[in-house]
């Protein structure tokens, strides 16, 4: 009997080391099809502003991609946001980008060249807008920055997009109602803390490191964006009907918040390209951003938002091919 027993124990372990390589495997054909040569090349990758969630997201992106298709370069491109990322794919200055819900829907109601090329690759995460003005400031309300310096967002950008919007909504002409000043969150904090401007308006995912920075070197807080006046905002057009409202929690900047929640408004972002792009390309692309949400997501905290089961709502834009595969591929 002494004798049966180490066998019996070598036989088990043997099947439980058979049955992990086979889970491992059913992973690894989820994750990377097995067999098959990654694809190679160069594509270019418009991304956003330096301090921005899309810049964040595309460099973190970009050395995922790198482990699941080494031979692939990928070519990061500052912008000044979602419109000139929308413009630059639509045109072929770039491949892939991300890009807010509203500007891909005004892209296409202005008939921008090449937008029926435009393809949805995923949705992502949802960009909150932040109006942000010193802790002491006497700005309470959208309607109180009429006469103020007010950064608005780099032209071509998402900001400069919905800042215009809101403004207009609260009755506030964005350009002759204001001193509107062209800038970002890369400079727009530094312009704030120095008193060089009285307010900025930012869309982002939350937190965006430039903001948590700020907290960091002076006090701020966030200007309400009410439900009245984001029923104004849907009467503006067909793009509008992005804008939804919600809140920034509490958690999203503490130090700013000191525990209140701040109605806003947030516009999905998508992941996008071209009908052109190699369908087998965007497959693995698509397959990258799916499996490494969690990787990204412990950098980029906004990057824990992407979710199988809604990435492929890419609304305005239809699926590109590849995309299409790939949820088929993993569809239970």
């Amino acid at each position: 009997m002494s004798k049966t027993f180490p066998r019996i124990g070598r036989r088990r372990a043997l099947q439980g080391v058979a049955a992990a390589v086979v889970a491992l495997g059913l992973l690894l054909w989820w994750l990377l099809p097995l067999g098959e040569k990654p694809p190679s090349g160069t594509i270019v990758f418009s991304t956003g502003t330096p301090r921005g969630v899309y810049q964040e997201y595309g460099e973190r992106l970009r050395a995922e991609l790198a482990r699941d298709m080494p031979g692939l370069k990928v070519k990061l491109l500052n912008s000044a946001g979602s419109q000139e990322n929308v413009q630059r794919v639509a045109t072929g200055r770039a491949d892939f980008t991300i890009a807010a819900a509203d500007a891909v829907a005004t892209y296409q109601l202005r008939h921008g060249r090449g937008a029926g090329r435009l393809r949805g690759v995923a949705r992502l995460y949802d960009d909150y807008v932040h109006l942000v003005v010193p802790r002491g400031s006497g700005i309470r309300s959208v309607a109180d920055l009429r006469h103020r310096r007010v950064a608005t967002g780099l032209p071509d950008s998402g900001v400069r997009l919905i800042a215009g919007r809101v403004l207009r909504a609260a009755g506030i002409d964005p350009v002759k109602g204001i001193t509107p000043v062209a800038d970002g969150i890369d400079t727009g904090p530094d312009q704030l803390r120095r008193g060089k401007i009285d307010a900025f308006f930012w869309s982002g995912g939350l937190p965006t490191n430039g903001l948590v920075a700020l907290a960091k070197k002076a006090a701020f807080r966030f200007v309400p964006i009410d439900d009245d006046l984001i029923a104004r905002l849907h009467s503006e057009g067909e793009a509008a009907r992005y804008y939804r409202a919600t809140n920034i929690p509490e958690s999203a900047y503490p130090v700013a918040q000191q525990g209140a929640k701040v109605p806003t408004i947030a516009v999905s972002n998508v992941l996008m390209t071209r009908t052109d792009l190699d369908p087998r390309l965007t497959e693995w692309l698509t397959r990258t951003v799916i499996k490494s949400r969690d990787g990204i997501g412990a950098q980029v905290h906004s990057a824990q938002l992407v979710d199988l089961r809604t990435a492929i709502y890419t609304d305005p834009l239809p699926l590109q091919e590849g995309a299409r595969r790939y949820y088929r591929s993993v569809k239970p």
